[in-house]
């Protein structure tokens, strides 16, 4: 029997205009006035910028200005690029490269929304008939099924910053989201289309992140159709693999015809893949077992339950088919050698949509729970965040600020009554929503999360708002590289050895037009150096570059106390 049993009251769905609402006040904050910052962010904006700048070698050939970054794939990098060509000049290369972040969270986000929403729709979900009629119909309950998957989605914590970042993880996500929406109609309906387009889906994957998730995404699909429907390897065969071969080479034959064998990363590309997958290690299932907890919240209890409350209906499309893309991913992530959150993001987006199935079955004393979870965590995180506000713009509370300022040595603050209105408003929404949640006791299926999104919607908005400043000072090396680049001639006619790392080398490079060397060439005037403060023999650090220097300047970042940055000239 059915484990649900509900009215046609509860499957009341968000308007439209809210759940738009919902996510550009998601996505928006922290792609506006925020530098790249000292993470992934900085260096997959380097790889824009220097294709968008550069020539054919440069979008075949991922680099930071010169420094070869072969790993991963082009395909975020070629569209943050275009971005950049098309709008730089008029908003700002970092800003225009943001762009391409917007249209890739969207892409995930309606991938979620349709992928439940189909799934929903399904005769195996619907509810049990009541006596005298009242039950909601298929299309009403599939939206609001929908609805609660988008907000459990945007609810997620370990989204939050890696969708704001310019890297290939905010498109690699929303890739396997659309990838899952692509299953769901070839399962459904085993059209061909839908194979084609699946495939079509898993070559863009790789040239995004790599070959190893969709080969274990299509791999999985196979054995899935073996047990439910074995006329679905046909398609499988004939036009998903051949799409995926297809959008998967066509990197490695641009490479191979258009750049000489010595500068293709293909092989590094190749190699870099097959590093990412080996055997089970303790080291991988402690680093899932201690993080998927608060990466996944709120998935993964509703998740958990909704496995359970459908146990025995366990072969119905709405359970299998995400718990087979989940399956898939924790076998990854417990084979990969490289523990890191981007090996984690995989799992939210089969998450969210098997924990809506969870949302109908729950009882309203653990719904509550939730609730109150995240109204007094969340609450409590804004007012923190507030407070935080109030004593760098005051100076009180007293010891609040001088552990602000600790935390960023000279940063000055600034009053932006924009941010603070958006703020404020944004506050009071949230009190607003908390009150009708508390005094309506709704009974909408949505009603469980609603809270839990809105609250971290709210923090973020908070932070990027309020806190933008002091985030931007302590994060981005803009006041570094502008210190250094005054040491440098204003000419364009030098070049700088350097050690520094992706991020810090995007960074000097995009503020402060730093002249750096390409390639294996040895003959700068200048040498940067990137070591730590606790090294007392810099002479050491200054092996790796030939001949005699002088030291010119040396500088860091104020909210770092441990990493170092030194100019030298070459003495002649």
């Amino acid at each position: 029997m059915k484990p649900v049993r509900l009215p046609a009251s509860a499957t009341l769905a968000l308007p439209r205009w809210g759940l738009i609402a919902l996510c550009l006040l998601y996505i928006l904050p922290g792609l506006v006035r925020r530098d790249p910052w000292k993470t992934d962010d900085a260096a997959g904006f380097g790889i824009m910028w220097t294709m968008a700048r550069g020539a054919l070698e440069d979008w075949l050939s991922p680099n930071i200005v010169g420094m070869p970054m072969p790993h991963e794939g082009p395909l975020a990098f070629w569209i943050g690029a275009v971005f950049i060509r098309l709008f730089g000049w008029i908003m700002g290369d970092a800003f225009a490269a943001r762009i391409s972040t917007l249209i890739f969270f969207l892409i995930g986000a309606l991938s979620v929304w349709y992928a439940a929403y189909l799934l929903g729709r399904r005769s195996e979900v619907q509810p049990l008939r009541l006596a005298f009629g009242g039950q909601p119909e298929a299309k009403d309950y599939g939206r609001t099924l929908a609805d609660g998957a988008l907000l459990i989605y945007l609810a997620s914590l370990g989204l939050l910053l890696r969708s704001h970042e310019t890297t290939a993880d905010a498109l690699h996500i929303s890739l396997i989201a659309f990838a899952l929406y692509a299953a769901i109609r070839l399962f459904d309906a085993s059209a061909w289309r839908s194979a084609l387009v699946l495939g079509v889906t898993l070559g863009l994957m790789t040239l995004t992140r790599g070959w190893i998730v969709p080969t274990a995404l299509l791999a999985a699909l196979a054995i899935l159709a073996v047990v439910r429907n074995k006329s679905l390897l046909v398609p499988l065969a004939l036009a998903t693999l051949p799409a995926t071969l297809a959008v998967s080479a066509i990197w490695p034959v641009a490479n191979h015809y258009f750049l000489p064998p010595d500068l293709s990363p293909t092989d590094e590309w190749l190699l870099w893949n097959k590093h990412q997958f080996g055997s089970m290690s303790w080291e991988s299932t402690y680093y899932l077992l201690k993080n998927a907890i608060w990466f996944s919240w709120p998935a993964w209890p509703f998740a958990g339950w909704a496995v359970y409350a459908w146990r025995k209906q366990y072969t119905a499309l709405h359970i299998v088919l995400p718990c087979t893309f989940l399956a898939s991913f924790i076998l990854l992530v417990l084979c990969n050698p490289h523990a890191g959150e981007e090996n984690l993001l995989p799992l939210l987006p089969p998450l969210a949509i098997l924990a809506a199935f969870g949302l109908p079955t729950m009882k309203r004393g653990a719904i509550n729970a939730v609730d109150w979870f995240a109204v007094m965590t969340l609450t409590s995180c804004a007012a923190f965040i507030w407070i935080g506000w109030i004593a760098k713009q005051t100076g009180w509370p007293a010891q609040i600020a001088k552990n602000a300022f600790k935390l960023a040595p000279g940063f000055k603050p600034e009053f932006n009554l924009m941010a603070l209105l958006i703020a404020a408003a944004a506050t009071i929404g949230w009190v607003m929503l908390v009150l009708w949640r508390v005094s309506r006791q709704p009974s909408v299926l949505w009603r469980a999360v609603v809270l839990s999104s809105g609250g971290v919607i709210l923090c973020w908005l908070l932070l990027m708002t309020l806190w933008l400043p002091w985030l931007n000072y302590g994060k981005s090396y803009a006041g570094v590289a502008q210190q250094m680049v005054k040491k440098l001639p204003a000419t364009s006619s030098y070049c700088v050895e350097s050690n520094v790392g992706p991020s810090q080398r995007a960074s000097f490079a995009y503020f402060g037009n730093v002249q750096f060397a390409e390639g294996n060439e040895r003959n700068c005037r200048f040498a940067l150096s990137q070591d730590s403060v606790k090294n007392k023999n810099a002479a050491r650090n200054l092996k790796q570059f030939e001949g005699k220097w002088e030291l010119l300047w040396e500088g860091r970042r104020p909210s770092d106390r441990d990493e170092r940055f030194r100019l030298y000239k070459r003495m002649n």
